[in-house]
């Protein structure tokens, strides 16, 4: 990408920002290989470049190589100093209001996210229990988790890179969400992120409605590909891309799912593990796929894919919905009305899903290498949620090739990552991969053509 304008600014805070301590703001200087710097400096870096055109996290650090953020200690808090930070988040020298907010967000949540997983704090990586009090806990920091509050939280998922027509749907959606009082959480980022969010403060100004939210939920490795768009007056950081799935069916009390490419689809692969283990049988949880009447071949080539990897069982979790904004709202109101009334009767929490049963296959973090891709396991004689899970992988990885800076280093210096395994899972992943790519919908349109970052091995 080609670097814009910048600007050095001393940034006052904005939003919610607890006092740090001088351990927690030398770690935040500490420029080592176990201080936390570079990721701040990279979170904050991609909440900056808000609105640009880009969806390579490696090109933003690079194109932007010398930018800098220091913490200037005031007898009331601290500032935020920032040199050659982009021109595009400031209007007339000051800083926009809703990015100073998410650059605060940022701060907030690297500060305490690490602070929870030192040994001293009693955390276990691999304690099921321990990895959803930590999402349970960044997400109460946050100000997310509002006890009482009636379940209104429609999580939105799809692609960053899609058309202007679908994006067009997708904010209707968003409409039809807010015009009933429905609250709105994406990944943050745009395209089918922004959309839903953008309709729904339309919706909720016609009802007068107060207190829309507008929640985002993001992790280091995707911030710089998919930045938080302004709309977002709640951000949250997770420390990686497992605790962010987590959080979204934790908080959320339905999902949307748009059109979208490899990530769309890792997050539907993992909802659809979560929903098939038999603890979850009877939860109520509305999932509904949605899209333009010429997004129809799509979502039929989703839900082949589906059926074939995960059988009928898995398509019964889902609705979908073609080219019908009102009805998917109206739908996915009466499938809210349902997760109320049983967790009213089942005396579990509005703001967070504790009954619902995950395995820790998805919650531990997947490290995408070339070993590591190699090695997944995909075939089909093994549990139907251990398929989803490893198709899950496989996706996951493709996305750190395709937008992440270490995965995309990797496709650079050894070449593509290789997938292999069982033809009758691999041969309708590589057709649909092959469609993906076909409709745009790997990364943002460039200079260049896609070039992918996966080859399928048969």
């Amino acid at each position: 990408m080609q670097k814009q304008p910048t600007v050095n600014a001393l940034i006052s805070p904005e939003g919610s920002l607890e006092i740090l301590s001088n351990h927690e703001v030398n770690r935040l200087k500490d420029r080592s290989e176990g201080g936390l710097y570079r990721l701040f400096r990279q979170c904050a870096l991609a909440v900056l470049n808000t609105g640009a055109e880009t969806d390579d996290c490696k090109d933003l650090m690079e194109a932007y190589s010398d930018f800098d953020i220091r913490l200037v200690p005031q007898p009331r808090g601290l500032k935020l100093e920032v040199v050659n930070a982009p021109a595009i988040a400031f209007v007339d020298g000051q800083m926009m209001r809703a990015i100073r907010e998410h650059l605060f967000a940022v701060l907030r949540d690297i500060v305490y996210s690490n602070t929870l997983v030192t040994p001293g704090a009693g955390f276990r990586r691999d304690n099921p229990e321990d990895l959803t009090n930590l999402i349970f806990q960044i997400l109460r920091n946050a100000r997310t988790l509002q006890a009482g509050r009636q379940p209104d939280l429609v999580v939105c998922w799809g692609g960053h890179s899609i058309s202007r027509e679908e994006y067009s749907y997708s904010k209707e959606v968003g409409h039809q969400l807010g015009l009933r009082g429905l609250s709105i959480c994406t990944g943050c980022g745009p395209g089918a992120m922004k959309g839903p969010m953008k309709g729904a403060t339309i919706g909720h100004a016609k009802q007068r409605v107060k207190n829309g939210r507008y929640i985002g939920i993001t992790e280091p490795g995707i911030i710089g590909a998919e930045a938080p768009n302004p709309i977002v007056n709640e951000l949250v950081i997770m420390p990686d891309i497992e605790k962010r799935l987590e959080a979204f069916v934790r908080a959320g009390h339905g999902i949307i799912v748009f059109p979208g490419g490899v990530g769309t689809a890792e997050e539907i692969l993992y909802l659809l593990g979560l929903l098939l283990h038999p603890d979850n049988a009877d939860l109520p949880f509305p999932v509904i796929f949605t899209g333009l009447k010429e997004n129809a071949e799509y979502f039929e080539m989703i839900d082949r894919f589906i059926r074939n990897a995960l059988g009928d069982k898995a398509a019964e979790k889902y609705e979908i919905i073609i080219d019908d904004p009102a009805r998917v709202a109206q739908t996915m109101k009466k499938g809210i009305h349902d997760v109320e009334a049983f967790r009213r009767a089942m005396q579990d929490a509005y703001h967070f899903n504790w009954m619902l049963k995950i395995d820790p296959v998805f919650q531990m973090p997947f490290e995408p290498t070339h070993e590591s891709m190699q090695a997944l396991e995909l075939h089909t004689s093994q549990p139907v949620h251990m398929i989803a899970a490893n198709l899950r992988k496989a996706f996951s990885g493709i996305v750190a090739g395709n937008v992440k800076a270490e995965g995309i280093r990797q496709v650079e210096e050894k070449g593509p990552f290789e997938i292999s395994g069982d033809p009758l899972l691999l041969t309708p992943l590589e057709e649909m991969l092959a469609a993906f790519v076909a409709q745009n919908r790997m990364k943002l349109p460039g200079d260049s053509a896609y070039r992918p970052s996966y080859r399928i091995v048969k």
